[in-house]
């Protein structure tokens, strides 16, 4: 579990303002500059030849060089893994390059997901209800991670769990359990199965399309919320998404 092990792998590096321009040909001068310019976002290599005009023989052999040289790295693109970037090494490449949190090199990262999903789970469990900010708060404090997750992260992890089957979204009435929590709070509760992870409930979740899905704008084919992998996709491919 190698995020949930070790530093953090959600921080970005600083750009360095210096420029070793000096060890450089020409033709890497020219791409070093061009892929430094756009910063955490990298550069695709068709991309680099037309704006440079730098044939593709002379191009390639000076992107080995620039690497050869630790100034430049390759980066996988989520949303075009097929097609070369390349960034500067003093940047990381931002989340739309690298799909965020829950990717490593391009692939969605399902042993940490479900690593955090089955810790969400056990704080609900313990905690009979949750709110999303004291699940927040309980992760930040276990020393299972070493991560610093964001709200919009852990409500992500919180979506899947719901469409799993796994818990479920509650409001507080703000008596009996829910007397620490403001009426109308929105808290979760584990499923009757949870924490025995047997097979969730089925019930009239089975019959909800995907058009009136609540958690639709969040479902795509390699995140978090999808119909092709194998995490939170229990209830769409019951679904016969």
């Amino acid at each position: 579990m190698s995020r949930s092990q070790g530093p953090s792998s959600l921080k970005r590096k600083q750009p360095d303002s210096k420029s070793p321009s000096g060890s450089l040909t020409e033709h890497e001068h020219i791409l070093y500059e061009l892929i430094r310019s756009k910063q955490d976002m990298a550069i695709w290599t068709r991309d680099m030849k037309r704006e440079t005009n730098i044939p593709e023989n002379v191009l390639n052999k000076s992107l080995k060089s620039l690497q050869a040289k630790k100034l430049i790295k390759e980066v996988v693109n989520i949303q075009n893994k097929g097609r070369k970037h390349y960034i500067a090494t003093e940047f990381e490449p931002s989340k739309e390059i690298t799909g965020g949190a829950w990717y490593v090199e391009g692939s969605l990262d399902t042993e940490f997901i479900n690593f955090l999903k089955r810790h969400c789970v056990k704080i609900i469990y313990e905690q009979k209800i949750a709110t999303l900010e004291e699940i927040l708060d309980t992760v930040r404090r276990s020393r299972a991670f070493n991560v610093e997750f964001t709200t919009q992260q852990i409500e992500e992890i919180v979506n899947a769990l719901v469409l799993d089957n796994d818990i479920m979204e509650v409001k507080s009435t703000g008596m009996g359990e829910f007397n620490s929590i403001p009426v109308g709070k929105v808290c979760y509760r584990c499923t009757g199965k949870a924490g025995l992870k047997g097979e969730p409930k089925i019930g009239a979740m089975a019959s909800i399309p995907c058009g009136v899905c609540p958690q639709i704008s969040l479902c795509t084919p390699d995140g978090i919320i999808s119909p092709r992998t194998n995490v939170s996709t229990s209830v769409c491919h019951r679904q016969g998404r």
